[in-house]
This record gives C-alpha cells, structure tokens and sequence, in this order.
C-alpha cells in the first residue's frame, strides 16, 4: 500500500455519523442531502428504463441523448454549450477526479481556494500533487477571499486552481469581478480552472436562476472544467450521476480515463437524469424555495444562541458556525450526538482551516426539525460550558 493512501485521513463527517449508529432520535444534519426523496418522476424513469432491458454498456461519455439534454440545460443558463464539450460521469466527484488525473501528477502543483470539501483536497494528493492552500477569511458579515493572496500564489508553476463556489461549507460564492481576475490571470499563467459549481441552482440572490459561472466569461477553449450533480438540485445524492463541462479536445480525452474508472454511466440512471432535466424548470425553482425557507428558519435562530457566531450563506445549503470556547469540532460533533441527539459535521473535516466550525445542512422537508434542533444545541451548550 502506497504512503500516501495509508495517511489518508479518514472522514470526520462519519465519524460522527458513526458514533450515532443504533440511535433513533438522532436529529441528523451531517451528510450534504436533503432529508426529501427524489421526485417520482425520476424514479419512474429508471424504472421504465429496467423494463426494457437498458442494463448494458453505455459510451463512456454518455448517451447522445443525456449528453445533448446537459448542453440544453447549461445553455439556458449560461452562454451556449455544445454536446461536444460535456461528458456524463458516475458522480460529481467522479468528473472531479477525471478532470484531476487529467491535469495534476507526481510533484505538480495544485492551489485549492479553501475550507473545502475534503475530497478535493486529497485527490491531487493521492496522485502524488502538492496541494497549496489559500483561505477564506472568516465572516464579520460573510465569508470572502483575499484575491490579491489567490492571484499572488497562482503562478506559472501551478498547473490546477480547484475553486468551489457556492461553496460547502461556508456558502460563500464568487462575485464576477472576482471570477473575471481569476480567469484572466489563470490564462496569463497557464493554469488550469477547476470549478466545482455542484450548487450553482442552491443560490438565493433575488432574482438569480443560477450563481455566477465561469462558464459566464469563458470561451470554449479555455483551460476550464467545470464539474455538476445531480446530486444536489435534482434530490439524486444516491444516483451517483454528474457531469463535466470543458473543451472539446479534453473531453476526448476524459472519455478514456472515464472507461479506466468506471467505463460509463449506468444507462437507467442516465435515463433518470435525462426525466430530471426534462422537469427542471418545473421542480428547481420550487426545491430552492423550500432551501431558503430553510436557510431563513435556521439562520436567525443560530444566531441568537448565546456565543455562537454565524453568517448567512448566499448559497449552498449549510449553515458554517462557531461556538465560542469550542476549539476541537470533531469532539464537540461528538459531544452533541451523545448528550442530544444532534448530528450535525465538524469543521475540523473541512481542513485546519475550519477547525472550530461547525457545519450543519439545512436542506430539509420539515422546517421545525431545525428549529427543535437549535434547541438540542442550546441544551448541549450549557451542558458543555463555554
């Protein structure tokens, strides 16, 4: 076994996940989903695809049809997209280490916008990448970047920029300004962009259908790639289904590690994606209003909690705080499971950055599950002195 497998850490998110195993009264707030099912018209779709017998091999990116559907679907949004430039992939993270084994290798270097999802993070380590990381500054009225320390650090010895915005966990999101500098500097150095915009629809700007995209400014041959899911807009976290958009040479590319990884998306499940995309603009909008509505009930409830420091996030669906006097997150996530019932993620698995932060998903069907869970945290906090 390699070294670098081996010190792989382990996810914190399950650790706390785990230490609640066997407990049924367990408010659980930690993984990224929503506690709502995918929408029947999904279901039915792989169901029908079952029935006539769609359980073979498929392109390695993805049928025509799907793959036509995406550049639709990314073309009302953003400027148009040609089929040629998507690929279909068995998950977000799937196009994401894609595009990673694409891009970085032993000894290059990548620079990651960060806290972030920790997945990002250690795929260019698994591949042997070194991975430079520039923080967040942490929220008086909101999270931001320090462009001038991003632009500073990206040079033309770094061969990837990961950026995640909207991001998990804090649910800070990029302005244009600040893509456009991001963009154009990553093109004076060479630099690829990789962009996780997974919840570019879990965006609460009024009025706005989508958060900015790169693919807003970028032309077709730029060194971007830019990874979506099905996971978070369409309710599909368990279908394992995504997509990547990038330049059509690259795609070429990618459809031969995609057959290395995992040959090609299961047709039924593609057939779902296809039904999801079909009713988007039917079930998104609706979804995102029931997000905010979550976001609107649990934010102010948080921040009246005694000690606790929190900012309200313009997208994603997490709520990224911190209790005064609770430095160790893992230990604390842990502490509020055992003592309340409350399971809700350590910062601490989001990277050092993070640590003292916790991160709680606020996608859910019952709004008053939030509400009773501030009260659990209330409970545990003055069970747990500051």
């Amino acid at each position: 076994m390699r070294s670098v497998i081996r010190d792989l850490p382990g996810s914190k998110i399950r650790e706390v996940a785990n230490a609640g195993t066997g407990r049924h009264d367990v408010l659980a707030f930690w993984f990224g989903e929503s506690d709502e099912p995918t929408p029947g018209f999904v279901k039915d779709a792989a169901i029908e695809s079952l029935r006539r017998g769609e359980t073979f091999y498929a392109n390695n990116l993805g049928i025509p049809e799907l793959r036509e559907a995406i550049a639709r679907y990314m073309s009302d949004l953003h400027p148009a997209v040609s089929a040629d430039r998507i690929a279909v992939t068995s998950s977000g993270v799937s196009a994401l280490m894609v595009a990673m084994q694409a891009l970085a290798g032993a000894g290059d270097e990548v620079v990651a916008v960060v806290p972030l999802w920790p997945n990002l993070t250690s795929q260019p380590a698994i591949l042997g990448a070194n991975v430079k990381r520039v923080s967040l500054r942490s929220p008086g009225d909101g999270w931001h970047l320090d462009l001038d320390e991003l632009l500073s650090t990206v040079t033309d010895k770094t061969a990837v920029l990961l950026v995640n915005a909207p991001n998990n966990p804090t649910g800070w999101t990029l302005t244009r300004d600040d893509q456009q500098a991001i963009l154009d500097h990553c093109r004076r150095t060479g630099t690829w962009v990789v962009a996780d915009e997974v919840y570019e629809r879990m965006y609460f700007a009024e009025g706005a259908r989508a958060a900015p995209s790169f693919l807003d400014i970028a032309v077709a041959d730029d060194r971007l790639v830019v990874v979506h899911s099905f996971s978070k807009s369409f309710l599909m976290t368990g279908w394992r289904l995504g997509w990547m958009v990038a330049p059509p040479d690259f795609i070429a590319d990618a459809g031969k590690l995609i057959e290395f990884n995992t040959s090609c998306a299961p047709v039924f499940v593609q057939r779902a994606g296809l039904a999801a995309l079909a009713h988007a603009e039917e079930f998104v909008p609706g979804l995102v209003r029931r997000m905010k509505n979550c976001r609107d009930t649990l934010i102010p409830q948080l921040a009246a909690v005694p000690g606790v420091q929190v900012a309200n996030p313009l997208g994603g669906m997490y709520a990224f705080f911190r209790v005064e006097g609770q430095k160790d997150s893992l230990a604390f996530a842990k502490h509020l499971v055992s003592s309340v019932g409350l399971g809700i993620a350590p910062g601490a698995a989001f990277g050092d950055e993070a640590e003292g932060w916790l991160r709680w998903c606020f996608a859910s069907q019952d709004p008053g599950r939030l509400t009773l869970g501030v009260g659990r945290l209330k409970q545990a906090i003055q069970s747990h002195p500051l």
